[in-house]
């Protein structure tokens, strides 16, 4: 829903512009929320076994995700090198990289823990909210993004959708409390640091080391 202003509605009526790398990205992203859909619907089920055996694809579509998140950032980069706003994006691009950083690692704790299903889906749960933030940032650009707006924005402007997901967490929290007495520790510890990916990329990708670790980034595409 989230991304239907700025990518479905232009898909389809023909005016999205973007690189065919973002359509690779927006298909695997898609595609990992129906499996993520879809795996928490076995469980639920009675499927438990099922949901096992799916979860090998679970590993390889991560992976996939994670590739066309780096080629992603880099695309965007040099089109933003081209309207000569490069280092904009290259500060913005925090954002990104950041969030799939702290996917993967929720991901594959979550994989580490299968045998633990307490904390195997409290971990899973926290994974699906990184790569929500895009989402919930795209209505954020459409409603509050200034007229005439060249570029990539801000760091902090990716601050209030993040926060808006992470109410996703405390819905958790309190559904914990009512059930256990008390939140997760998984949720507690999870939380905060997603808090801390959230609220440090304004520093961070201000930073000359950030700033050198983009170029970095950028010139793998050479």
């Amino acid at each position: 829903g989230g991304f239907i202003p700025t990518y479905w509605a232009k898909v389809a009526s023909g005016t999205f512009g973007g690189a065919p790398i973002l359509h690779v990205h927006g298909f695997f992203f898609f595609t990992w929320t129906l499996f993520f859909l879809a795996q928490t619907s076995m469980v639920a089920g009675g499927r438990t076994a099922d949901h096992r055996r799916w979860g090998v694809l679970g590993v390889s579509l991560a992976t996939a995700m994670a590739f066309t998140v780096v080629l992603a950032a880099i695309n965007s980069m040099k089109v933003a090198d081209a309207a000569g706003v490069g280092d904009a994006a290259r500060r913005f691009s925090i954002v990104s990289l950041s969030a799939l950083a702290l996917f993967l690692g929720l991901f594959v704790a979550a994989i580490l823990n299968v045998r633990r299903p307490e904390v195997h889906k409290r971990l899973m749960l926290l994974a699906m909210i990184p790569p929500m933030q895009a989402a919930m940032a795209r209505p954020f650009m459409v409603l509050f993004s200034p007229p005439g707006a060249v570029g990539p924005p801000p760091v902090f402007v990716a601050i209030p959708p993040g926060l808006t997901v992470d109410l996703l967490i405390v819905a958790a929290m309190i559904h914990d409390w009512r059930t256990r007495g008390r939140p997760h520790p998984v949720y507690i510890a999870g939380g905060l640091l997603i808090l801390a990916q959230q609220l440090l990329t304004v520093p961070i990708g201000q930073s000359a080391t950030w700033m050198s670790v983009a170029r970095w980034v950028e010139h793998l595409a050479r």
